[in-house]
C-alpha cells in the first residue's frame, strides 16, 4: 500500500442511531478532509477495527437509551483505544455504558439555545481540546427531550445550556466525549469548528481526503477489478453517469464503452450535448441507440406514473442488452450509484429506521444481463461527485447540470404521453432554464424544470377564446435532495418566463409556480 493509500485509509466510521442528521455528519467530516464512512450502530469492535478507524462518532437518533427496544452499541467499542465523540444520542448511550444515567429532562429543548462553555478549573482545561477557538458562550442546536443527569465517577461536564446541565462532557481517562446539541447542522454556528477540532486536535487526522487522492486510489481500483476486461457504461447524460464514465476513461481508456439511449423523453438537445462531449471531446467509444419511436409508442395511453417507470425500464433494460451484445469481450457494467443510494437502499449499513427507497442504481442491475458490476462512485455525495467531475476535467455545465428523473420527461408529462405534448414541454421547459441561467440563479437553485399538466384552462389572445394547456414551474433549493423547499425566484423573472411561454409557445394558455416544499410534496410531480 502506497502513502497515499495508506493516508486515505483514514477513516471515521459513524454509528447510526437513526439520526435524521446522519449523512450531514459525514458530509461534515469530509469536508473538513476525512473519510467518514456510516456503519449499523450494532457493528462489532472487531469489525470496527477491520476500518483502521482514527476515532468514532456516534450519532443521534429519536429513541431513549433506556428503553428496551433502543439500539445499542457493542460496549467493547469504547476498548479499541481510538476517540470518540457521542452527538445527542450518541453521548447519552457513551455515559449510559460508561458508568453515568440517562431519563428523561424536565424540560426537553428543540431548536435554537444558548452554549455556556465551562473555562474554570479541571473542566476548563478539559474542554479545550474539544472547544479550542470557539467562544465562552455560543449558539447551538438542540433537538432532545433525554438528558445525561448523572455523570458517575468518570465524566466532567464541558458546557451546560439554561435547562442542560451536562451539554457537553468529557471521560476523565479515556478521549470519549459528548455533546447534547447537534455540531453538524448550520444553526449551530460553531459546529464545523467542534467536528475540526476533534478531528486534528483528538484524532490527529492528516486531513488526506481530498478529491486529487481519490481519483489516484479509484483508479488503483477500477483497473484491479477490470484486468484486461470490457466496462460497458450507461450514460443518461445526468452528471452521475458522465462522472462515472470519466472516470472509468482515466483508468481503462480504450476498455470502456458507453451506450446511450435515446427514449424520446429527453430534454432539448440533450442527444447532442452528451455527444458533443464523450465523443468528440473524451474521445470515449459512444454508442447512440435512437429507440424513441419504440418507447413512444408503448407509452401511447399511459398515464399512471408507476405504469409508465415499468413500461421505460422494461424497454431500456431489452434495449440495453441488445446493444451491449455488440460489445464484443464486455465482462462489466458501470453504474454512477452514490453513497446516499446506497445508504436509502438499506444495503450500507442496517438502519435503525425502516429502509426509505429501493433505488434504481442499488440492487437493479437484472442477473439475466451477466455482467458484474462496477461503482466507482459508491463511497461519494453528490457535492463530492460534482468536484470529481471538475478535477476530470468535465465542462462546468454538465458538472453542474441539475438533476434529471431516470423516466425522463414521461414524469413532467402529466397524463397522456404523445410527441406533440413532449415537444410543448421541452419548449417551455427550454425557456425556464434559459430565463433561471440568465438571471444567475442556476447555480443557488438544485432543480428547476417545467411540467406539462393534464388540465386545460381558459385563453383570451387577440380577439379569440379557447382553452389551452397550463405549465407548472417548479424550482426547488436543497442541500441532499431528501428534504427541500421551493426556490424564492424574483417576481420580475418568473414574469419574463411566464410572458415568454405564453407567447413563444402557442399552444400554452397559463404558467403557474409550484410553492409545496418536501415534505410532503415530492420534487417531482409524478
Amino acid at each position: 500500500m502506497n502513502t497515499t493509500e495508506k493516508q486515505m485509509q483514514e477513516t471515521i466510521p459513524i454509528l447510526d442511531f437513526g439520526s435524521q442528521y446522519v449523512q450531514l455528519i459525514a458530509r461534515r467530516v469530509r469536508e473538513a478532509g476525512v473519510h467518514a464512512v456510516l456503519v449499523r450502530p450494532d457493528i462489532t469492535a472487531n469489525e470496527l477495527r477491520q476500518l483502521s478507524p482514527i476515532g468514532l462518532i456516534l450519532s443521534g437518533g429519536p429513541a431513549s437509551v433506556y428503553e428496551a427496544e433502543s439500539p445499542k452499541c457493542d460496549p467493547a467499542i469504547f476498548d479499541i483505544g481510538v476517540p470518540i465523540l457521542g452527538i445527542c444520542y450518541g453521548m447519552q448511550i457513551s455515559a449510559q455504558v460508561l458508568g453515568g444515567a440517562v431519563r428523561a429532562g424536565h424540560a426537553g429543548e428543540y431548536g435554537a439555545a444558548r452554549l455556556r462553555v465551562c473555562t474554570d478549573g479541571a473542566a476548563g482545561k478539559m474542554a479545550d481540546d474539544l472547544f479550542a477557538g470557539i467562544p465562552d458562550e455560543t449558539g447551538v442546536w438542540m433537538s432532545h427531550a433525554d438528558q445525561v443527569q448523572d455523570l458517575g465517577p468518570d465524566f466532567v461536564a464541558l458546557a451546560s445550556t439554561a435547562t442542560c446541565p451536562m451539554a457537553a462532557l468529557r471521560h476523565r481517562t479515556r478521549a470519549v466525549f459528548g455533546v447534547q446539541f447537534h455540531p453538524e447542522v448550520t444553526h449551530t454556528p460553531h459546529g464545523g469548528k467542534l467536528l475540526e477540532n476533534f478531528l486534528y486536535r483528538v484524532c490527529k487526522a492528516s486531513g488526506s481526503w481530498k478529491m486529487g487522492n481519490f481519483v489516484e486510489i479509484a483508479v488503483e481500483k477500477i483497473r484491479r477489478q477490470v484486468g484486461k476486461g470490457r466496462v460497458i457504461c450507461g450514460l443518461s447524460g445526468g452528471v452521475d453517469s458522465a462522472v462515472a464514465a470519466a472516470l472509468l476513461h482515466r483508468a481503462i481508456g480504450g476498455q470502456l464503452a458507453c451506450i446511450f439511449v435515446d427514449n424520446g423523453l429527453l430534454r432539448k438537445n440533450e442527444r447532442h450535448n452528451v455527444e458533443s462531449t464523450f465523443r468528440d471531446h473524451f474521445r470515449i467509444d459512444l454508442r447512440t441507440v435512437d429507440a424513441s419511436d419504440l418507447f413512444l409508442d408503448a407509452l401511447a395511453g399511459v398515464t399512471d406514473p408507476q405504469e409508465k417507470r415499468k413500461v421505460i425500464g422494461r424497454l431500456f433494460i431489452d434495449v440495453f442488452k441488445r446493444e451491449a451484445k455488440g460489445i464484443a469481450d464486455a465482462r462489466f457494467l458501470a453504474q454512477g450509484t452514490l453513497y446516499p443510494d446506497v445508504i436509502e437502499s438499506g444495503q450500507g449499513y442496517a438502519r435503525t429506521a425502516a429502509n426509505i427507497k429501493l433505488h434504481h442504481n442499488v440492487g437493479g442491475l437484472p442477473a439475466e444481463l451477466g455482467f458484474e458490476l462496477v461503482e466507482p462512485l459508491r463511497d461519494l455525495f453528490k457535492d463530492e461527485v460534482r468536484r470529481l467531475g471538475e478535477v476530470l476535467g468535465l465542462p462546468e455545465h454538465l458538472v453542474w447540470r441539475h438533476p434529471f428523473p431516470g423516466p425522463g420527461l414521461a414524469v413532467r408529462c402529466i397524463g397522456e404521453i404523445t410527441r406533440e405534448r413532449l415537444e410543448l414541454l421541452r419548449h417551455a421547459d427550454e425557456i425556464f432554464l434559459e430565463e433561471i441561467v440568465s438571471a444567475g440563479l442556476y447555480r443557488s437553485t438544485s432543480q428547476t424544470f417545467a411540467a406539462l399538466l393534464p388540465v386545460s384552462s381558459v385563453a383570451v389572445m387577440g380577439d379569440g377564446r379557447g382553452y389551452k394547456p397550463v405549465i407548472a414551474l417548479r424550482s426547488v433549493d436543497s442541500t441532499d435532495f431528501m428534504t427541500a423547499d421551493w426556490s424564492r425566484i424574483p417576481y420580475d423573472v418568473l414574469a419574463r418566463v411566464s410572458n415568454r411561454i405564453v407567447n413563444e409557445v402557442r399552444q400554452v394558455s397559463r404558467v403557474v409556480y409550484d410553492i409545496t416544499s418536501k415534505p410532503p410534496g415530492t420534487i417531482e410531480w409524478e
